[in-house]
């Protein structure tokens, strides 16, 4: 094993250089509270096409949840708000389909815009507020274009700017922005089947939030439509502070139906409908639907059942005939991409773990050109630009703490230029012509900058440069802001784990509580980055917590090998990482061994169960928050991609639930779980609860009426960590009484 890059010695020297002044002590309820912390957190960034102006939402100095829409002159630097969440929105109730898409897409629980879509006339901005929509213009006017007791969701323009499009109990409706018509172009719609909007595991699972894509022209719309029919039904108790309300949730559990996805090309005009061939299986999933510039050609991904098969299907729109283009399959899982662009002449980008990490080609008539090459992965297209013959996009090429934003040529030759600073996580956004970028960067010590620059990523201007200096609401903290430690340890098969150590002000031969952070899941969550991941650590440290994190195999952005690990066997790989992780911090003579507290969410709730289940008496208290206990119980498209299907005599479901071994748990838990959450259900931890039971085994429980997988407001926040720190205090693990809060 290697140690950390640092020292704690040399943490403790670098923590006082961070900042300077008078300094404060963070406060749970301080952390919850508004102004954010973090300062300026717009969200949402995007560039007019006519590129003037930077539009975001940016959320509220005195409500940290409610978020406004706001523009900035890309030549003044002048910003003014546009849309005012409070002066139009009329508070009304969120339709329960609203509040399920905003839970998929982790924002339950914000206010005001949430969302909007840019006109192709750069002067108007479509913008859906409080279940209706209003239009709004660049010179501050707004104009309400909905007004109906049923919401109207997944809302956009079309890309002429000829019309508004959405979703309003279940069948798709356009209306024409000139007129102010509305014209229903589907109907039949019911509790069952749906048009125009994605079913839950393409919300959930698959990063597809659309259920509908317009041709470039405005000419054709295709459609998805949903038939949950066969799916399981899942009885959702939201269990609320005044009462209980059952949702009867079509839910397709591991191994059960999955919804009937069909594909029409739809004529706004006409309202004239063209079936599309997605083959004879209906057993797969619609991946993902893009048209071709010219909408003469639509392409469709489609993943088989058990997603170790995607095609890419050429569609003709008139017919609907297709055929496969280009097929990708694996022993384990294919990973889905975004990256799918294409080209003037015919060819495409695709994004490929072929090579066993994540890369970009250029693919024409069968023939691959690589874009990219190396041990390293690119994650996301940011841009293309034909007419100069370039790719903009994310990637990890000097290390997977960072993300950087390069350029390449789509040919396949010459350098891939970083347009990033190192030291940094970056993103992106950039305009249609491929001019120019807004970079939005953080790390450990700086929540998120944004900055406007040119196509060769030279700053311009900052659109929020949000120093932590003067009036910024972490400014009076950042005198007692501790450096984090970046390490690497080793797996029990010699692959490198990267780690994260804060550490309080040490004094020599004073043994220190670990408060140790996991997630361990695939494909998300990843808690060894350098990015301003909020003040939560800082408080824990301030509180006199050594704070620590190992990113097991099985997590993102180390290669397709390094992800495989947990191919059905979850549970297994990622707790002997995370426990290689605690011998690690158990040889410090900083660490106290008898008093590390393990905790996650979800995953990483279902890793706190798993970890105590293999390793009794190694932790001195466990806290397990959400946490799948049975994977029989989780979602058909993420389950079965890491464990196969749960039918069949070889099924690795019960080795990996966490039921069977729940008698092995001897060290305190707390268990901690939304009573209306409708990702991880609560029959995950109350038929964990009955497993402890029939086993004799204690532990403590709370439970949050009303809330969802992520907790929302600051009362339940609060709550939920004092709840936290009174239990490790009774225990004796938590730092000393002085120390404390």
């Amino acid at each position: 094993m290697t140690a950390p890059v640092s020292s704690p010695a040399v943490a403790q020297e670098q923590a006082s250089s961070v900042g300077q002044g008078q300094t404060e002590k963070l406060t749970l309820e301080r952390l919850y509270s508004s102004p954010d912390l973090s300062g300026a957190q717009p969200r949402a960034l995007k560039i007019s096409p006519d590129g003037r102006l930077v539009t975001m939402l940016r959320n509220r100095t005195e409500d940290r949840d409610r978020f406004d829409l706001w523009a900035i002159d890309t030549g003044t630097g002048t910003e003014r708000m546009l849309v005012d969440s409070l002066k139009f929105g009329t508070g009304a109730e969120l339709s329960e389909a609203e509040k399920m898409q905003r839970e998929r897409a982790r924002i339950g629980g914000t206010k005001g815009i949430v969302a909007y879509d840019w006109a192709a006339d750069a002067r108007h901005i479509l913008v859906p507020l409080d279940g209706d929509l209003f239009l709004a213009d660049i010179d501050g006017g707004v104009t309400r274009l909905t007004q109906s007791e049923e919401g109207e969701l997944n809302p956009m323009v079309s890309p002429k700017g000829k019309y508004v499009s959405f979703v309003r109990g279940g069948n798709l409706i356009v209306t024409d922005i000139a007129s102010k018509v509305e014209t229903p172009l589907t109907t039949g719609a019911s509790d069952t089947i749906s048009w125009g909007v994605a079913e839950f595991v393409a919300q959930e699972e698959m990063d597809r939030t659309a259920g509908y894509w317009w041709s470039s022209d405005d000419a054709l719309i295709a459609t998805a439509r949903v038939d949950e029919s066969g799916v399981a039904i899942v009885n959702r108790a939201a269990i609320g502070a005044e009462g209980t309300k059952i949702y009867p949730q079509r839910y397709p559990l591991a191994g059960t139906a999955n919804a009937v996805v069909d594909l029409y090309i739809i004529n706004p005009i006409t309202k004239a409908q063209v079936k599309v061939d997605l083959g004879a299986d209906k057993d797969v999933y619609l991946a993902r639907v893009n048209w071709a510039k010219d909408g003469k050609t639509l392409y469709v991904q489609r993943q088989s059942r058990n997603q170790q098969r995607l095609d890419l299907l050429s569609v003709n729109p008139a017919t609907g005939a297709s055929k496969v283009i280009l097929t990708e399959t694996g022993k384990t899982w294919i990973n889905l991409h975004n990256a799918f662009r294409p080209l003037s002449d015919g060819s495409f980008l695709w994004w490929s773990e072929r090579s066993g990490d994540g890369h970009l080609y250029r693919v024409k008539d069968g023939k691959w050109t690589a874009i990219t090459a190396g041990q390293w992965q690119v994650r996301d297209v940011v841009g293309v630009d034909e007419k100069a013959g370039t790719v903009t996009f994310t990637g990890n090429r000097e290390t997977p703490l960072e993300q950087n934003v390069y350029t390449a040529s789509l040919h396949g030759k010459g350098e891939i230029k970083r347009l990033t600073e190192t030291g940094w996580w970056n993103n992106a956004v950039m305009d249609g012509a491929g001019s120019r970028l807004i970079i939005s960067r953080s790390n450990t010590d700086q929540p998120a900058q944004i900055y406007l620059a040119d196509r060769d990523g030279k700053h311009l201007r900052w659109l929020s440069e949000n120093k932590v200096e003067g009036a910024h609401p972490y400014a009076p903290y950042k005198a007692a802001h501790v450096k984090t430690q970046f390490g690497t340890i080793k797996a029990k098969d010699g692959s490198t784990l990267y780690t994260k150590l804060l550490t309080p002000p040490l004094e020599k031969g004073k043994r220190y509580p670990v408060f140790m952070i996991h997630y361990g899941g695939p494909g998300a969550g990843r808690q060894v980055t350098n990015q301003w991941g909020g003040a939560l650590s800082q408080y824990l440290v301030q509180q006199g917590w050594v704070v620590f994190a190992v990113d097991n195999r099985g997590t993102p952005d180390r290669g397709k090998a390094f992800e495989d690990h947990i191919y059905r066997a979850m549970g297994t790989v990622e707790v002997d990482d995370q426990l290689s992780g605690v011998e690690w911090l158990k040889a410090q003579d900083f660490v106290d061994p008898a008093r590390i507290a393990t905790y996650g969410w979800s995953y990483g709730g279902y890793m706190t169960l798993k970890l105590l289940e293999k390793a009794p008496g190694v932790f001195g208290a466990g806290i397990s928050g959400a946490p799948v206990s049975k994977w029989e119980l989780y979602d058909t498209h993420y389950t079965e991609r890491y464990m196969a299907s749960p039918v069949g005599a070889d099924s690795a479901y019960p080795a990996s639930n966490a039921i069977a071994e729940a008698g092995n748990i001897t060290d305190p838990l707390l268990l901690i779980h939304g009573m209306a959450d409708d990702n991880v259900v609560l029959e995950h931890s109350t038929a964990f609860m009955a497993a402890m039971q029939e086993k004799g085994r204690p532990f403590e429980l709370m439970l949050y009426p009303g809330q969802t997988h992520r907790f929302a407001g600051e009362g339940a926040n609060v709550h939920n960590w004092r709840t936290i720190e009174q239990f490790l205090r009774r225990l004796g693990i938590a730092p000393d009484a002085n120390k404390a809060q």
